[in-house]
């Protein structure tokens, strides 16, 4: 089983990147933002509460995110190759929740696979990304930098969680989409 965590700011390309992994790898996707908007979108009490985060530019807590991974990893650990994890874990006590998670179903992260993006083409790509879908948090640039300060402020201990593991791979997520899967292929391969 091939377990990945994808990892990287908003705006940085994780989805894109996910979707090519997930095809080629034959993987589970477990993207905690079409969770978390699937929620929204069925007005669900989760949901409702998801939204609330989302408008004031805040991530959903942990114990709705753990909580959402845990009911698909159950629902989909027999018939599953493997998992990418895109936008999860955000904090070092959700990393901690999702390697308990996987040791209890006998398995473990594999790599986390972290895409560096300039914050400039960050902001870029969320704007455009924002006009193109429609989401409101993609068109407000103070939301967008705030999301991008509450990443680098939340999201460094989680790098140094897979660090200390020997888990964690960095990729140049600038350039072309294929050209950034092909980087990320041969640091799953190698």
């Amino acid at each position: 089983m091939l377990n990945i965590v994808l990892f990287g700011p908003p705006g940085a390309g994780k989805g894109t990147q996910a979707k090519n992994i997930i095809e080629k790898y034959n993987l589970v996707s477990l993207a905690t933002g079409d969770l978390l908007r699937s929620e929204m979108l069925e007005k669900t009490p989760l949901g409702i509460e998801i939204q609330a985060s989302m408008d004031r530019g805040e991530y959903a807590s942990d114990s709705v995110v753990i909580k959402m991974i845990k009911d698909k990893i159950t629902e989909n650990k027999k018939s599953a190759s493997g998992f990418v994890f895109d936008g999860f874990p955000r904090t070092t006590k959700q990393a901690e929740s999702l390697d308990d998670l996987l040791v209890q179903t006998g398995y473990s992260i594999d790599k986390m696979i972290a895409l560096d993006v300039e914050k400039d083409i960050l902001v870029s790509r969320i704007e455009v990304r924002g006009l193109e879908s429609g989401r409101p948090e993609d068109q407000n640039r103070e939301i967008i930098e705030r999301r991008l300060k509450i990443y680098n402020n939340t999201t460094a201990s989680v790098k140094e969680f897979y660090q200390k593991q020997n888990k964690f791979y960095s990729v140049n997520g600038i350039g072309e989409i294929n050209e950034v899967f092909d980087r990320i292929c041969k640091l799953i391969e190698s």
